[in-house]
């Protein structure tokens, strides 16, 4: 899979580089190209944003760097474009899923008060949200983004990890230990040491049941 990033500030996805990500990266089973868009504007002081029109506060950024730096990225409209927006379809696991089922994807960091529309009407697919808040800009939601699909590209990591974890089963998982048996008093639950592997599946069904009551009861809701 390749993933185009376009960005106002490529340093900030140092992190990428490093890791389970960087493994895949360097293995050669993910491509990630991260783009600076000041490299496409026109302006010789480099300025990608300016005033809103009817006034408000902040800036916009411009219409002209991004287009042209999709168009010299994507030129064949390859990759599935997404924008990083609070107004955008929640990024759930079904959509991570989806998502690592395709070959290219290019995802579009807004920054200040957001992108001219122009842009998202001419150049966009689909607008994407990680949750209902909102950041200073699209960086931190693309990066969770890339980390999340990429762990569903294959070999990334092992497909029994991905199965037994939050979100897999429709509900949140259970509990992990390991050494040492004790630690400040609080020992591993007799069950987990005991070999017997039908009573540890029970129990970490049962306690994976108990924790999505507690915290995601929502969960349990949509599964009935």
């Amino acid at each position: 899979m390749k993933i185009d990033v376009l960005t106002l500030f490529p340093e900030m996805f140092a992190p990428l580089k490093t890791s389970i990500i960087g493994r895949a990266v360097d293995s050669g089973k993910l491509e990630i190209n991260i783009v600076d868009i000041r490299d496409y504007t026109l302006d010789k002081h480099k300025k990608c944003d300016d005033t809103p029109f009817g006034g408000g506060a902040g800036m916009v950024m411009m219409p002209q760097p991004i287009a042209d730096a999709i168009k010299a990225v994507d030129p064949n409209h390859e990759a599935k474009r997404i924008f990083l927006s609070p107004r955008g379809r929640v990024f759930k696991q079904e959509v991570v899923i989806e998502f690592s089922k395709l070959d290219r994807i290019l995802l579009l960091c807004g920054h200040y008060e957001g992108v001219d529309q122009r842009v998202i009407d001419l150049f966009i697919d689909e607008e994407l949200s990680i949750g209902d808040f909102v950041l200073t800009g699209g960086e931190i939601p693309a990066m969770a983004v890339v980390d999340a699909v990429a762990r569903y590209i294959d070999g990334v990591i092992k497909s029994e990890s991905l199965e037994q974890e939050s979100f897999a089963s429709g509900m949140l998982e259970y509990p992990h230990y390991t050494r040492p048996q004790e630690f400040m008093g609080l020992k591993v639950p007799e069950v987990l040491t005991s070999g017997h592997h039908g009573k540890i599946d029970e129990w970490r069904a049962q306690k994976s049941k108990e924790i999505t009551a507690k915290n995601r009861p929502d969960l349990l809701e949509k599964g009935e």
